[in-house]
């Protein structure tokens, strides 16, 4: 079986959390959504969250993609959580995919796993990027070995056939 899961918050940018989340369902993931304490929260745009999971406890045991949707003020509390980043550093040390997306990248910043790696994120947060010891590129889609990283929602369909695509090539 294989489980996705999508950290997010309040004020998700809803096109990155939704897309994704279908997306996902639709390949066959059974796909968990954690939250602050499992709160239910509302997306920039007023989309209702119900998370499935608390992002307390949380273990890369159980999962074997990470999403992560943008949205910059959601980015600008999830990015304070310590367990949240040692998440995304172990489940990146374990080589399982990463896709982010937007101001997603902040958090692979926080998380310190963007040095020497070719990331992109929304075009505001490129100098962050490559102040990090990453280099900033601007593509639909950026693949450095496990990490899947985006610019813009507008370039959703081709940012989750990527993700899929290095999820299965890393399945062989």
């Amino acid at each position: 079986m294989k489980r996705a899961l999508i950290i997010t918050g309040k004020f998700v940018q809803d096109h990155e959390f939704i897309y994704p989340f279908y997306r996902l369902q639709e390949a066959g993931f059974t796909v968990d959504v954690a939250t602050k304490g499992k709160e239910v929260v509302q997306g920039q745009l007023g989309a209702t969250i119900t998370p499935t999971r608390d992002i307390a406890g949380i273990s890369t045991y159980d999962y074997d993609l990470l999403c992560i949707p943008g949205g910059a003020k959601c980015m600008e509390y999830l990015r304070q959580n310590e367990e949240v980043l040692n998440f995304i550093h172990k489940i990146d040390a374990e080589g399982k995919v990463i896709a982010s997306i937007c101001h997603g990248s902040q958090m692979l910043i926080s998380a310190k796993i963007v040095k020497g790696r070719r990331i992109s994120g929304y075009y505001s947060i490129k100098d962050d990027i490559n102040n990090a010891g990453a280099t900033y590129v601007d593509a639909p889609f950026v693949t450095d070995n496990n990490v899947v990283s985006c610019p813009h929602y507008k370039y959703l369909g081709d940012w989750m056939k990527e993700v899929l695509r290095v999820f299965d090539e890393k399945k062989r």
